[in-house]
């Protein structure tokens, strides 16, 4: 198809679409790694709601073909997730760390 006779919609021909048209060649250097930004671990509140819909999401299922209500099962969980915040807080600290001093 000649440029005249492409639709104004349509996007230029890239290389290699048209067959035995060869592509240009890669560079043999990757692109440079950009760093990641240092930060602190995020708040005990957020983990505190990440890990109740974890705890949720993990008993619904076995709770309910065991017959307990939801409430039992969202009361469950709230305790269970704030007994592990302290725990995914402290394991994300330690894994910016490592992150960090691997920069």
């Amino acid at each position: 198809m000649t440029t005249d006779e492409r639709r104004a919609d349509e996007p230029p021909d890239q290389p290699g679409d048209q067959p035995g048209e060869e592509l240009p060649p890669r560079p043999l250097t990757p692109p440079p790694v950009v760093p990641l930004v240092k930060r602190e671990p995020r708040s005990l509140l957020v983990h505190v709601c990440v890990d109740t819909a974890i705890a949720f999401l993990a008993l619904v299922v076995l709770l309910l073909v065991l017959g307990v209500t939801l409430w039992i099962i969202a009361i469950a969980a709230v305790i269970l997730g704030i007994a592990a915040a302290p725990w995914s807080r402290s394991a994300e600290a330690r894994a910016l760390a490592r992150r960090d001093a691997a920069s």
